[in-house]
């Protein structure tokens, strides 16, 4: 090996035991990663690339699992050790010191009880042996470098008060502060706005290049890899399926799955009918053999174009009729502080004199940063939160007018898929009955067997099992249990939908059935949508029109390939500028700066 390989990940397998069996999440996996690179792991939700990060940490839980096989060895700065081998103590001094790790949510890892600052200095302390005032220093001064603001300020802040990209930079500060070898980052930026998630990418390659540092990145998120990694290694249930360059996995894949990752992220050029999935390179029959289509990228992709031509027909017919909903100057203040007898004196204007209308069959988009007011906006139109001032008019009726047992009745007619569908069903029911609770509540059908009988049909319509009925939401995986929800919208048969960042913590091959998905049941029954989101690519794979939002206020509405082609603001261009394209001439661009920034390093 040369002197500059780091770590060596040989023939490693990680099984885990289960009611099932013994299941093997890690299955004679070998990766090698050399100083100043960055490998990119990717798969899907079970593919076992975070058990492979979890392995080289030795943070597996032991029972279930256990490493059972294979070496990882550290070429450490004393000389060259196997992790697995390695006890707990010695694990405790390679840790944090030598590789250190950001997870994928950062409000889970950093603890609610002490300030963002005194984490941090606990593990410098630790590890380098100074005292507190020393450590508060230095913690200062990493949040310097990962570009914190008021940096005093949120030594002093505790997790809850800062945003999620600030919550990450923490993690990133804290992972930094020992100058380690190899950092391990698993998802970091996953439920990131695009603009947050670029700054994050481009500061882990500056640390890196100073550091002359080994990145391991993991994430289901090709277009992400391929501005960031120089190698690709793809993993499919616990093996890797395929490895090699970032430029000849993008341009030659050779596995029908990496075909399949590569091809379901909404393209940015052009407009499809929907989009590919890995069933579409792939297929896998009852004992288990996969099938290959033999099917390129390419013709897969070009098959599914929809012409500039046929996208004018149908917008033509869609705003020849009447608005189902026209928002009307809506505006929704928050009070923040407190005068003399509770009155307030200041107000967060989360929706901020906001207009427009919706057409009956379209799909608005409504894109924007964290914070920007778009989901109190979404939940305002159903008065889910009261308006402040302004007019909601759905069917020529002003629902503001309404009381909330007037609204009730309303509610059939507008439905909204929240973002997290774990938290959006009821741990302690069946999704039979949670899809069946509000059938009851507005007495649709005359008795429980009918309402049973269209749940049954409901679940097949979105490619889930009538024996599912009877399970619970903790019994399925993210994907599945957002389709529950979509089925529970459906259940009441209303005209107008809002999804809610509803595909934004899904696998992007995930991620493209339930967008498939919620495009079959819109031509099906007819609905209307408001798509909310922070990635621009899905809204504008799922968009008719498209607004921008920025500090509760509207910046730019159009249509939706004319805002991306033509974008108005700088707002609108920063986001564009921002989503991970993972195109071939953007990886080579990508490529040669990376280059050239090593070289004047």
């Amino acid at each position: 090996m040369s002197n500059r390989t780091l770590l060596e990940i040989k023939n490693l397998v990680t099984e885990f035991h289960t009611e099932a069996g013994r299941v093997k999440a890690v299955n004679d996996v070998s990766i090698t990663l050399n100083k100043g690179e960055t490998i990119g792991i990717v798969g899907e939700s079970g593919s076992g690339k975070s058990v492979t990060s979890l392995s080289v940490m030795r943070l597996i839980p032991n029972p279930p699992g256990k490493i059972t096989g294979g070496e990882i060895l550290f070429h450490s700065k004393n000389g060259v050790i196997d992790l697995v081998q390695s006890t707990k103590k010695e694990m405790r001094n390679y840790r944090g010191n030598e590789i250190a790790m950001i997870f994928q949510e950062p409000m889970t890892s950093l603890n609610p009880v002490y300030s963002c600052g005194d984490q941090v200095a606990e593990a410098i302390m630790l590890h380098q042996k100074i005292n507190k005032r020393e450590a508060k220093n230095l913690t200062i001064k990493l949040f310097e470098q990962v570009e914190l603001p008021r940096p005093g300020a949120i030594y002093d802040s505790y997790p809850h008060q800062i945003s999620g990209g600030q919550k990450q930079r923490v993690m990133i500060a804290m992972a930094m502060s020992c100058n380690p070898s190899i950092l391990i980052a698993d998802e970091p930026t996953t439920a990131l706005d695009v603009t947050v998630q670029k700054t994050i990418l481009e500061l882990m390659l500056k640390l890196q290049q100073e550091q002359d540092m080994g990145i391991m990145f993991i994430t289901h998120d090709l277009g992400v890899i391929a501005e960031l990694a120089d190698k690709v290694v793809v993993m499919y249930k616990g093996k890797i399926v395929e490895q090699g360059n970032v430029m000849d996995i993008f341009t030659n894949p050779q596995h029908p799955y990496t075909k399949g990752l590569l091809a379901c992220r909404p393209p940015l050029n052009r407009r499809l009918q929907w989009l590919p999935t890995v069933s579409d390179f792939m297929t896998i029959d009852d004992n288990g053999v996969m099938h290959e289509t033999n099917k390129s990228v390419a013709e897969v992709t070009n098959s599914l174009v929809v012409t500039p031509a046929e996208t004018a027909k149908k917008h033509e017919t869609l705003y020849q009729q009447e608005p189902i909903l026209e928002i009307k100057n809506l505006k929704t203040h928050f009070p923040i502080n407190s005068g003399l007898f509770g009155k307030a004196k200041e107000f967060v204007k989360a929706v901020d004199g906001v207009s427009f209308e919706v057409y009956p069959g379209e799909t608005l988009g409504l894109v924007g940063e964290s914070g920007c007011g778009k989901t109190t906006l979404g939940r305002t139109i159903l008065k889910l939160i009261e308006p402040t001032k302004g007019e909601i008019i759905f069917e020529g009726k002003d629902l503001t007018d309404l009381s909330s047992k007037e609204m009730r009745a309303y509610r059939k007619e507008m439905q909204i898929i929240f973002q997290d569908p774990y938290s959006s069903l009821n741990p302690r029911i069946t999704i039979g009955e949670a899809i069946m609770e509000p059938m009851r509540v507005h007495k649709v059908f005359n008795n429980d067997d009918e309402r049973k009988a269209r749940v049954m049909e409901l679940l097949k319509r979105v490619s889930l099992l009538e024996e599912h009925f009877y399970r619970y939401p903790h019994e399925f995986s993210g994907g599945q249990r957002q389709r529950i929800c979509i089925a529970r919208s459906l259940a009441l048969n209303p005209k107008f939908i809002i999804c809610d960042e509803s595909v934004s913590a899904l696998d992007v091959s995930v991620q493209a059935q339930v967008l498939n998905l919620l495009n079959e049941l819109k031509e099906e029954f007819k609905f209307t949508y408001i798509f909310i989101s922070h990635d621009l690519s899905v809204v504008k794979f799922m968009s008719d029109r498209m607004i921008v939002m920025q500090e509760g206020k509207v910046v730019e509405l159009g249509l939706a390939d004319e805002i991306y082609a033509n974008p108005e603001t700088a707002y609108t261009k920063e986001l564009i500028d921002a989503i991970p394209k993972g195109e071939i001439n953007d990886i080579r661009a990508s490529i040669a700066k990376k280059k050239d920034n090593l070289e004047l390093a």
